[in-house]
């Protein structure tokens, strides 16, 4: 049985506290794409951690851990995470690496800063973590695989090819100081050091995983609307945060995915920039990024304060169809409690006209949202378990969303906890 876990909306969906719940029924959990430039926030009994490679499912030993092929493998990052769960007295994980994941270079990072800077106030918002350099090169052909580690000497002349591109622009578009090839083949004898023991034909392994029964659970990053394609380009990440994806990143035939749990929040968040509809401003949006997620709404790889919005039905209702959605993971649903009215966007208006599909980027950024406003429950749901104990205007505004979205919401989280969930 393959389950997807991925997000419905602009990432920050709460995918990790998922993963991480499912993840007791689970063999192997597989991190299927994008990098360290964002992370999973978990809370269980070792503590409060936030991930940004491992897959979420580490904290279990019975658990087998996979960075797939479709990752942007920042070695060292990787490594760090490893040792800081261990010396928090995580049990040591086992963890494969794919040969074939490609690699995050430490002038990807330095790249993805300079084009920021040279950007000034028309940037992407970018991280800073290497992604959009990473992929651009993987897809350019002069990116470098994991296996390719192992062959020294074809190593150093591919180097040698890549630096001469690379210090044109260093030189010429950044004024920067130039790269050195000698000094990047000794970084990525150090990286191959750090990564041996755990590099394996990820594909082969899933395969013969797969033919055994065993239940593997992909978990993507960000969310639909991040996505190259069906997101808010350009205002995107730079791989596929989709399901469908997951058969590419982690090797396996698109058939197995059979469960895709779209993880939707009960109001909106968006960290970077790009067009946001349901967005609120001013005391409104501080109050509700204080009392969101555990913590407060702000980013777990950046600590950026998140932006803030109230749930936006059209922007979801595509996030879960684009997914392909069996079942609707319906998060953080306890921040609410505090309001006497939950105004919901449940139409966009697009130059005079109203609709409930979501547009094409230029259209969105014209868009105004209409709302429609939900009593509130004004009571804590922390610790309820059975969804039949929720207040009724609470099982209101689940149903609400339900209807206008389309999809079945199967698993309700009403705390940070793993075992603040309700099942349906």
């Amino acid at each position: 049985m393959v389950k997807a876990v991925v997000g419905a909306n602009w990432g920050d969906e709460g995918k990790g506290k998922i993963t991480d719940t499912l993840s007791k029924e689970a063999d192997i959990i597989v991190r299927f794409q994008g990098g360290a430039n964002a992370g999973h926030t978990i809370v269980n009994d070792y503590g409060k951690f936030a991930l940004h490679t491992l897959p979420s499912g580490v904290f279990y030993g019975h658990t087998t851990s996979i960075i797939g092929n479709g990752v942007a493998l920042n070695i060292p990052v990787l490594f760090k995470e490893i040792k800081d769960i261990v010396d928090r007295g995580v049990p040591m994980p086992k963890i494969l690496v794919s040969d074939r994941a490609q690699i995050v270079m430490p002038y990807h990072i330095l790249f993805d800063e300079y084009e920021e800077e040279r950007l000034a106030g028309k940037s992407f918002g970018s991280t800073k973590s290497g992604i959009a350099p990473f992929y651009s090169d993987k897809y350019a052909k002069i990116g470098f695989q994991v296996a390719e580690l192992y062959d020294e000497a074809g190593l150093k002349e591919k180097l040698e090819r890549v630096i001469v591109q690379k210090n044109v622009l260093l030189e010429h578009l950044y004024h920067k100081p130039l790269l050195n090839v000698d000094e990047l083949f000794n970084t990525l004898m150090d990286y191959k050091k750090m990564v041996d023991p755990y590099v394996c034909d990820t594909s082969a392994y899933l395969y013969k995983a797969i033919k055994e029964g065993k239940n593997i659970l992909l978990e993507g990053q960000l969310g639909s609307l991040k996505d190259p394609d069906h997101g808010i380009y350009p205002m995107v990440t730079s791989s596929s945060t989709l399901a469908a994806y997951g058969a590419i990143g982690a090797g396996i035939p698109p058939y197995e995915i059979n469960k895709i749990i779209t993880v939707v929040k009960a109001y909106s968040s968006a960290v970077g920039a790009g067009a946001f509809v349901s967005e609120i401003f001013g005391n409104e949006a501080d109050e509700l990024r204080r009392r969101g997620g555990d913590g407060g709404e702000y980013g777990a790889t950046t600590g950026r304060p998140r932006r803030m919005g109230w749930f936006d039905c059209v922007a979801t209702k595509y996030g879960c169809r684009i997914q392909g959605t069996t079942d609707v993971a319906f998060t953080v649903l306890d921040v609410l409690g505090y309001l006497d009215e939950i105004p919901v966007c449940v139409g966009y208006e697009i130059d005079g006209e109203v609709t409930t599909d979501f547009p094409t980027t230029a259209k969105l950024e014209k868009a105004k949202p209409v709302l429609k406003t939900l009593k509130g429950w004004k009571t804590d749901i922390r610790g309820i378990k059975k969804y039949e104990d929720l207040p009724e205007k609470c099982r209101e505004y689940i149903e609400f969303v339900e209807e206008q979205i389309g999809f079945p919401i199967t698993m309700v989280s009403n705390g940070p906890g793993r075992e603040d969930i309700i099942y349906r």
